[in-house]
């Protein structure tokens, strides 16, 4: 049985779908301006392992990750690079596909841009404010009114109380409360702005979640994911709108992701200690990345350092090196098994990859101790389910990043020829001093018993 840490309920739940046999989850995407950081390639690898496991276990799955293509920054990077909003956009949509691509992160079932939805928003906008939650303020935005959801705060275990304690006062607010928030911003001179029975504006952040989840996935569903930095206010707020505008529950598993951290320090734009997709794999093999993400659980801190990745590293060419000296048998998995019935157990607990990783690496030393193609394959076949081990092991081992400008496979294969013919007219010197030259070169000679290989350090 799947359990999930419900942040909702602060504790494990036994996952149960609305609809037998079916899971509807959104996830919150990006906010397309700029190039994608480590943090968001968190979000996206492992709601992927989620939404892979989630299949392989029997569900049918609808998967929504939304793209905010409208707010502040965007329209600020727009005008400072001189484009259209669109050009922008579009430009760093195609580059997060590439990137996702890169690190195996499976298309969304369904991606939906704000923009395509801001009807459906104003919707929910109207029947807010029949339902008095909502009020227009005297500066033309239109605002919830926080203190009169009775539920707000639940979801981050924040009480109204505290967080007005916490909140400077604003001088001149149009709003009635300081913690009320936006749901539609009045139009501004040279800003893009849609036509509503309050004017022209456009939608604030947080009601788009609100709207594209329930156009596509319905008014309640059973999965809502994102990074821990959305619990509050970006989630509470979806809670406040969707709830108080539906007059039903939500969402019954919210799941969020740990930060990434560098120095101790949460990853992210706002501090400028980001380093994006792109950055980190001109250094390492986008399936290093990918490794290095899942090795952790899902809701704990990541700490990124060259040292962790080097790590991650040579613990995926360890579990490579299995498939290279042992070669897999094409198997089908028999859950019974004792290290697929663990695998699974470690993923059914909250998605334990890193519980599941230590399967992985304890399967790959039992293949290697009995050289069994039927371990291995089934190594193969139970990494593949969470997006490793998918690549021909070779072609893996060879083609280490920043590589490009040294020798040639064939230059490579002609030299490991040559050593391999000093050795059997036993010129050792010969041999050791190839060995030595390719070493130099960034590349290692692995003799096994299939004969002489070679990888790129």
């Amino acid at each position: 049985m799947l359990k999930i840490f419900n942040s909702l309920k602060r504790e494990k739940e036994t996952f149960n779908p609305i609809e037998p046999g079916k899971v509807r989850m959104y996830v919150c995407g990006m906010t397309v301006y700029d190039y994608c950081h480590l943090g968001h390639a968190r979000v996206m690898v492992v709601f992927d392992m989620v939404y892979r496991w989630l299949k392989a276990s029997g569900y049918d799955v609808t998967y929504v990750r939304n793209i905010t293509d409208i707010d502040d920054k965007i329209i600020k990077r727009a005008n400072e690079n001189g484009e259209t909003i669109l050009q922008l956009t579009d430009r760093f949509i195609a580059y997060m596909h590439e990137d996702a691509d890169a690190l195996g992160v499976l298309r969304p079932d369904h991606e939906p841009r704000a923009t395509e939805f801001v009807p459906q928003m104003l919707d929910i906008i109207q029947r807010l404010e029949a339902n008095g939650l909502a009020y227009r303020a005297t500066d033309g935005d239109v605002n919830y009114a926080v203190r009169k959801f009775p539920g707000y705060g639940k979801l981050s275990g924040k009480s109204l109380d505290d967080l007005r304690a916490g909140e400077r006062v604003e001088v001149d607010s149009a709003k009635q409360d300081p913690l009320d928030f936006v749901l539609w911003k009045h139009a501004k001179p040279g800003e893009p702005a849609w036509p509503s029975r309050w004017g022209d504006g456009r939608p604030g952040w947080h009601i788009e979640c609100s709207a594209m989840s329930s156009s596509i996935l319905g008014q309640h569903f059973d999965i809502h994911g994102g990074g821990q930095d959305l619990q509050f206010p970006h989630h509470e707020n979806e809670i406040a709108q969707s709830e108080g505008a539906n007059c039903c529950a939500y969402v019954n598993y919210w799941m969020h992701n740990g930060f990434v951290r560098v120095d101790n320090e949460k990853m992210s734009k706002s501090l400028g200690n980001f380093f994006t997709i792109r950055e980190v794999l001109r250094q390492y093999d986008a399936e290093v990345v990918r490794f290095f993400i899942l090795r952790a659980h899902y809701r704990s801190p990541l700490n990124y350092s060259d040292a962790h990745l080097d790590d991650a590293r040579r613990s995926l060419d360890t579990l490579y090196f299995t498939l290279r000296d042992v070669p897999p048998a094409v198997v089908d998995i028999d859950w019974q098994q004792p290290f697929a019935a663990r695998f699974a157990a470690a993923l059914n607990e909250d998605f334990d990859s890193h519980g599941a990783i230590a399967v992985l690496y304890e399967l790959a030393g039992e293949a290697n101790r009995q050289k069994s193609g039927e371990l291995s394959g089934l190594l193969k076949a139970l990494a593949g389910l969470i997006g490793l081990l998918e690549r021909d092991p070779l072609a893996y081992l060879r083609g280490a990043v920043g590589t490009e400008t040294g020798p040639g496979e064939a230059e490579i294969d002609q030299w490991v020829a040559e050593r391999v013919a000093a050795k059997q007219a036993r010129n050792f010197a010969e041999a050791d001093r190839i060995r030595d030259q390719l070493k130099v070169l960034g590349i290692v000679l692995d003799d096994t018993a299939q004969g002489t290989t070679w990888r790129r350090a």
